[in-house]
């Protein structure tokens, strides 16, 4: 079975979204079967986070991963563009606590991803990729995030907002069995969607502790009016932008199952327990 890594170097400087800590990102070519994972460089002995549903420590408006009391936050979208982009071993060097937000997508990542390439890898056992059989579902209130039994990894979302610039959107994005098929498709589709706030949340969410990185450069913020920094790049940017959010979450399985994966007015939370449940079952 073929795995992937890096061809070369990427290197990323930019703010945290929550922390507003600036951090340097190196991703370099890992060994065959040593999965994705964080090295905080910054940190004595330069401690490991391995990027894996048990290493989950946090999911407040963002993922973070944990090791003991170092931590890695807003792995998402690295991630996602790592997994869709191909790139099975990676080691993700960081000099701070969260991983910079770049223009709020994943583009920048992909962009950098296609632009060293990867290189093939044998693997040195052969797993055949898992199969949901049965429907998986998580619920909270009237969210939730399922796997569904189907021929082919899909990820579908539903959003829904009292606030008509976003209303009810849908989305969905296959990924198909050819990689690079797939990878571009993800580079074009889902990557350059951005993340989104709702202005009369910011207020609180900096009071909390939070976003204090976000700014009308990095995130959509949208209000009664309208949204305050447009164009947006698609019409259902803020759906697509959750999709993105799922496949980086869901990315923490390791190498993703063959499942329709389909959610509705969801977060992080529940796309974690969403991969742990899967982890129990199979």
């Amino acid at each position: 079975m073929q795995q992937h890594t890096l061809a070369g170097e990427i290197t990323q400087t930019g703010v945290g979204l929550h922390s507003g800590v600036n951090t340097q990102v190196r991703i370099l070519p890992a060994p065959t079967d040593s999965n994705r994972f964080f090295m905080r460089v910054d940190l004595p002995n330069s401690p490991i986070i391995p990027a894996q549903v048990a290493a989950v420590s946090q999911t407040v408006l963002s993922t973070q991963l944990g090791q003991g009391e170092v931590c890695v936050r807003t792995v998402e979208h690295l991630l996602a563009a790592l997994a869709a982009m191909g790139v099975d071993n990676a080691r993700v060097e960081i000099d701070g606590p969260e991983v910079p937000l770049l223009d709020g997508s994943a583009q920048i990542w992909c962009e950098s991803i296609a632009q060293v390439g990867l290189v093939s890898q044998t693997a040195n056992h052969l797993t055949a990729p898992v199969v949901i059989t049965e429907p998986i579902w998580i619920y909270e209130g009237d969210a939730f995030v399922c796997a569904l039994p189907a021929s082919e990894t899909r990820f579908s979302y539903g959003i829904d907002f009292n606030l008509p610039a976003i209303g009810n959107q849908w989305h969905s994005w296959l990924l198909t069995a050819s990689l690079e098929k797939s990878a571009g498709d993800f580079a074009t589709e889902i990557a350059p969607a951005r993340t989104f706030g709702l202005q009369h949340q910011i207020e609180y969410l900096q009071k909390s502790g939070l976003i204090k990185g976000g700014s009308l450069d990095n995130a959509l913020v949208c209000g009664d009016q309208g949204w305050l920094n447009p164009p947006l790049r698609f019409a259902n940017e803020p759906v697509r932008h959750k999709i993105l959010d799922l496949v980086g979450d869901l990315s923490l399985l390791g190498t993703f199952p063959v499942a329709h994966f389909f959610a509705y007015k969801a977060s992080h939370n529940l796309h974690i327990e969403l991969a742990r449940k899967i982890l129990e079952l199979i």
